[in-house]
């Protein structure tokens, strides 16, 4: 059971970093997570009050505030029109609408879950994060660093040209993924970023330019391959590593073709 013994609602930034450094605090976000843990908080820091839950688009970038919603990033059109529909098949499977209208992108892309969607959706692209105090961070290494009490203000993401696919595969249709894979095409360059193996998402770039002279069906399975073999999987209950691996393998293939043309 949660705890919770104070709750503050801050009006600043500044306010929210200072409660923040001591451990037995936390920042409440959409307390989707959170509340499903058994441990005692001394003071909750609700962000709402910032607001931090807003989707700004210009020419260069699209900054999505921290405390914005899975469901209004799923049907925000600008984002939706800029990675093809990808961004709306990565939170479409999140447990439910309720679900996404409450769960913030800043707790999603924070907790750096192993069987995040979100987090692996927002690696195949150019993303950054910024943090109040750490300034802007590549997303690639936000995700390899350990938590601390920094605060996540918002996630940026630079307008590259971009083609991207998302797939996955669940056991039921709103349970965690089994494996995760966004397949994109940055800027001219290709990558692979493959999440719930079960371990958080990483990407594979094709540094042996496997699709530079085209995607076919056996350029197509030699960077599923080759992308399978670069990572490593593991065994929980909703699959073996073996199946795991094999199954990016066949999906970073699909979505290579989708890229294509042959599967979309």
């Amino acid at each position: 059971m949660l705890t919770i013994n104070e709750y503050v609602k801050v009006k600043s930034l500044e306010e929210a970093y200072e409660l923040n450094q001591k451990k037995t605090n936390k920042i409440i976000g959409g307390m989707l997570w959170l509340k499903m843990g058994t441990q005692r908080v001394q003071t909750a820091i609700d962000l709402s009050g910032l607001g931090l839950d807003k989707i700004e688009e210009t020419e260069e970038e699209f900054k999505i505030g921290s405390m914005t919603t899975l469901r209004d990033i799923e049907v925000n059109e600008g984002l939706n029109r800029y990675t093809k529909g990808a961004i709306k098949e990565s939170l479409r499977h999140i447990v439910g609408v309720q679900f996404r209208n409450c769960a913030t992108v800043g707790g999603s892309i924070y907790g750096r879950y192993g069987f995040s969607d979100v987090l692996t959706m927002f690696m195949a692209l150019d993303s950054y994060v910024e943090l109040y105090k750490g300034g802007i961070v590549a997303l690639k290494d936000f995700a390899k660093m350990k938590p601390d009490n920094d605060i996540i203000v918002s996630i940026i993401v630079k307008k590259k040209p971009v083609n991207c696919v998302y797939l996955s595969e669940r056991i039921s249709k709103t349970d965690f993924p089994v494996i995760a894979v966004c397949v994109s095409e940055l800027d001219g360059k290709f990558m692979a970023s493959v999440g719930a193996r079960p371990a958080r998402a990483e990407v594979v770039f094709d540094d042996e330019n496997i699709l530079s002279q085209g995607i076919t069906d056996e350029s197509a399975l030699k960077f599923g391959e080759y992308v399978s073999e670069k990572l490593s999987f593991n065994t929980n209950m909703r699959g073996s590593k073996e199946f795991r691996k094999h199954l990016a393998k066949v999906l970073v293939k699909r979505g290579v073709k989708a890229i294509g043309g042959d599967e979309r």
